[in-house]
């Protein structure tokens, strides 16, 4: 099936009800074609119902999702065919080993050449010869990850994928997703780790009881026009004299004769150039990131 050259998932103004303010609500998001989109939000915010709704395994209340084009409930198995999907709750059909289950799903997509299985099987140290009852959470997780990549579909959806996996493995995850985003696959992946957003996605959308709260561009994250320094003076002399330099601060810790300061990146000469003859016990950067970001846009919306 052919892809078409932009958006390859639409969601437009879905709700899914569930009563007593549980669900989705007027949801809207559009991932492009090549894109890796992050979905970032606490449990029971809404993030498995939007990625069900997408996949058609759910009626929704009102509005509608696509992909490729093709509307999410009616075109469900032509869906199927183009998306690598791993569930948040993961539930394996009566096999008896992990094998047994790879080999059902590459006969399900039609897939003859199992070498790129074989590699993430390395990659992830899956002993897929296990019994997949008796798999431990992370090992499960680990199959399904396989199952879902090996076929090399144009789209992946990951419902918390690294959820049992151990920090090492975590990140030999996190780096066969950016291969596969490299690749030009369109990736969208929810997830409550901020950090795992950050290091790989494009846009991150935050979701809050079932509202999209706020969409993020994390080039625009990484690379602020401002930088946030604290600094810490030894005597109040020095404290109070800094501040007259005429500096936007954010932050004033007077107990600890310190400030957070917000300058332009072009003015961070001027920074240090003020410090001069103050007694600095230390001034280090405060790294910008996606978490604080959102946690500045709920504080503003309290």
């Amino acid at each position: 099936m052919e892809l078409k050259d932009k958006a390859l998932i639409e969601i437009k103004n879905l709700t899914k009800d569930y009563g007593n303010n549980r669900g989705l609500f007027d949801i809207n998001l559009t991932i492009n074609k090549g894109e890796m989109v992050g979905f970032v939000g606490t449990n029971g915010s809404g993030k498995t119902t939007t990625i069900r709704s997408i996949l058609g395994f759910i009626e929704p209340t009102k509005g509608h999702a696509y992909v490729n084009g093709l509307e999410s409930r009616t075109h469900q198995s032509e869906i199927a065919k183009l998306v690598g999907y791993v569930p948040g709750e993961i539930a394996f059909p009566d096999l008896k080993t992990g094998v047994q289950f790879l080999q059902s799903q590459a006969e399900f997509k039609g897939l003859k050449n199992l070498d790129y299985a074989d590699q993430l099987v390395k990659e992830l140290q899956l002993d897929p010869r296990a019994n997949l009852k008796r798999m431990s959470k992370g090992m499960k997780q680990k199959t399904a990850l396989v199952a879902a990549l090996m076929a090399d579909a144009p789209i992946i959806i990951l419902d918390e994928p690294t959820t049992g996996l151990d920090p090492l493995m975590r990140d030999a995850f996190l780096e066969i997703i950016r291969r596969e985003h490299e690749k030009g696959k369109t990736i969208f992946m929810s997830s409550h780790m901020f950090n795992e957003m950050e290091e790989t996605c494009d846009r991150v959308a935050l979701i809050s009881d079932g509202h999209i709260i706020d969409i993020a561009d994390m080039n625009q994250i990484r690379n602020r026009p401002v930088v946030d320094f604290k600094i810490e003076f030894n005597d109040k002399e020095s404290f109070l004299k800094f501040k007259d330099k005429g500096f936007d601060i954010i932050r004033i810790q007077e107990n600890f004769n310190q400030y957070t300061v917000q300058v332009k990146k072009a003015e961070i000469n001027d920074l240090f150039k003020s410090l001069k003859g103050l007694n600095v016990k230390f001034i280090s950067e405060v790294k910008y990131t996606l978490e604080k970001h959102f946690n500045k846009i709920m504080k503003e919306r309290q």
